[in-house]
């Protein structure tokens, strides 16, 4: 059976236009809403992604906050999500054009909404890797293919405010991961649940019932139906990236558009989303210095002395027991890591913590180790001290943990509530002065605010105006590319176009934290870690004075209908 075509718009009366609002009827605001709920979820996914990140590596590897291993491995899902995104943006891009917007729509919200659970019920890094792979894959095409939607299926004096109000509303979904993420961590710290990223996962399921809504109301815009069938008559491919960059008019705004997408989108996944990290930074060293003002570093250093000594290595307990040593992490000493590790693992297993048990645990990766220096140190009281403190410190990480994500949520959201106003203003100021200029206003805003965050932003929640700014600035540019980009190429071409532009620059982007983290440790190494990552943020700002440039060759659209 063919689907009826959607109703049209009922034109305006003679004289003023109403309100871009008052000009859709039902039909327009179905679409409308429907392309905003899909790109507001794969939002929502990113997020849950960045939220769950550290405490599901460190949890699947079964390390301490803060290990390197977990670290690692976390850069390499960053890398693996967008580049999956890419990848799964052009192909669907392409699709788009081909098979339909409805259609394709469709396939990519079960593939995000299915993969995204599935990271959930990783029990490996490499799984959670593969499953952040899938999952970019699936949601890459969403915002392409949500614009070209929205912008094909209603009137076109509506479409620069619809899209904008599109990509505003996108900050709901960032906004709601960080108040799931809130809710959790607070089950989380009252015993309710045992871990926190798995049920953060599993809520990534929910965008598939916007499936059915699809299948049963969109239709394929009746613009799209007509480019395919003057298309076959004509012979001219759609959904082709070699007629795209074929043919020299829509060439070089493919160039042009990957660029702006390149700027904006590192200056996100590179810089925008580390700010968590920064902030989380400076909440746990406050939160160390708390502990060892009310004397828990005594009882530690103990504990790590009485480590180092069983090894045999009594002058390194004596010399080399630094307050930087408060989780006996820290240590060259081969034999002290393995006895605390060994320690660590017993507690995170359930089983009794007791010397004897932390010996053996630790035997089975290496020489065997002497307890008699640690008995000594330990007051020859045996296991029981070895074991409070133990629960002791895994108490306090426990506790350190619930804090740092808490400030991760509260970050994130004043972030996106700025990111919303952000994506507005664009509208807003496009709609009066046009394209290009929006863009130049709001990149510079980009470069200022971050900057600013990255070498001032010290103490939360003093300093959370400055995430605001930064979030309006960094995000706000993404508005423009909703509106923007839909405008730069022909309908048989559209969602390559769009697609090729946004997802070209994620896959710059993958680059984004490896370009950061290679900042931190080489060129900036002789500063302390956070001073050094400070630092590589302001580097990495340079990626907006890239999208200032590119804006010498982008045309202007305002006020132009949809190109054919």
């Amino acid at each position: 059976m063919v689907n009826p075509a959607p109703p049209a718009a009922t034109p305006p009366a003679a004289g003023k236009l109403p309100a871009w609002y008052r000009q859709l009827n039902g039909y327009h605001w179905l679409v409308l809403v429907v392309g905003t709920l899909a790109w507001a979820f794969d939002c929502l996914n990113q997020q849950i992604f960045n939220l769950s990140r550290k405490p599901a590596m460190e949890d699947l590897m079964g390390v301490s906050p803060g290990d390197p291993g977990a670290v690692y491995y976390g850069s390499l899902s960053t890398s693996a999500l967008l580049i999956g995104w890419a990848t799964g943006g052009i192909i669907f891009g392409i699709m788009g054009d081909r098979l339909g917007r409805a259609k394709t729509l469709l396939i990519m919200i079960l593939c995000y909404s299915f993969s995204t659970g599935l990271c959930g019920l990783s029990m490996a890094p490499w799984q959670y890797i593969f499953f952040c792979f899938v999952t970019g894959v699936g949601a890459g095409g969403i915002f392409p293919i949500g614009c070209t939607l929205v912008a094909e299926s209603l009137p076109d004096r509506t479409r620069p405010q619809a899209l904008g109000m599109l990509q505003a509303f996108s900050a709901f979904g960032n906004v709601g991961a960080g108040f799931i993420s809130l809710f959790l961590v607070a089950l989380l710290a009252q015993g309710v649940i045992s871990t926190h990223w798995r049920w953060m996962f599993s809520v990534g399921i929910l965008p598939s019932l916007l499936a059915v809504i699809v299948i049963r109301k969109i239709r394929e815009p009746q613009a799209w139906t007509r480019a395919i069938a003057e298309g076959k008559a004509k012979q001219k491919k759609a959904g082709s990236l070699v007629e795209l960059f074929r043919d020299p008019r829509w060439r070089p705004n493919a160039l042009v558009g990957m660029t702006l997408a390149a700027a904006g989108v590192v200056g996100l996944w590179g810089i925008g989303v580390f700010s968590n990290d920064l902030s989380q930074s400076f909440v746990g060293e406050r939160f160390d210095r708390k502990q060892r003002d009310q004397g828990e570093a005594d009882r530690d250093l103990q504990f790590v002395g009485s480590v180092i000594a069983s090894s045999g290595n009594l002058a390194l307990a004596e010399n080399q027991v630094q307050p930087r040593q408060l989780l006996g992490t820290d240590s060259d000493d081969t034999g002290a890591q393995r006895c605390y590790e060994a320690a660590m693992s017993l507690a995170r297993q359930g089983k009794a913590v007791s010397l004897q048990a932390v010996l053996d645990e630790a035997a089975g990766t290496g020489a065997p180790l002497s307890d008699t220096a640690v008995v000594g140190l330990l007051g020859g009281a045996g296991p029981t001290p070895v074991a409070e403190h133990i629960d002791r410190i895994l108490a306090r990480q426990h506790a350190r943990s619930i804090e740092t994500m808490t400030w991760a949520s509260i970050t994130l959201i004043f972030f996106n509530v700025g990111a919303f106003f952000g994506m507005y203003a664009f509208a807003r100021v496009t709609h009066k002065i046009g394209r290009r200029p929006t863009f130049a206003i709001f990149f510079l805003a980009a470069l200022l605010t971050t900057v600013l965050a990255f070498l001032c932003m010290r103490e939360l929640p003093r300093d959370l105006w400055m995430v605001f700014l930064m979030g309006g600035a960094q995000l706000s540019v993404f508005g423009g590319y909703a509106i923007y980009f839909p405008e730069l190429f022909p309908t048989r071409l559209r969602s390559t176009g769009t697609s090729f532009c946004y997802n070209v620059g994620r896959y710059v982007a993958a680059t984004g934290p490896l370009g950061t983290g290679l900042l931190t440790k080489h060129v900036f190494s002789g500063f302390d870690k956070v001073q050094a990552f400070r630092y590589a943020g302001v580097t990495m700002c340079a990626c907006f004075v890239v999208g200032l440039i590119a804006l010498l060759f982008a045309p202007e659209t305002k006020g132009q209908p949809l190109p054919e």
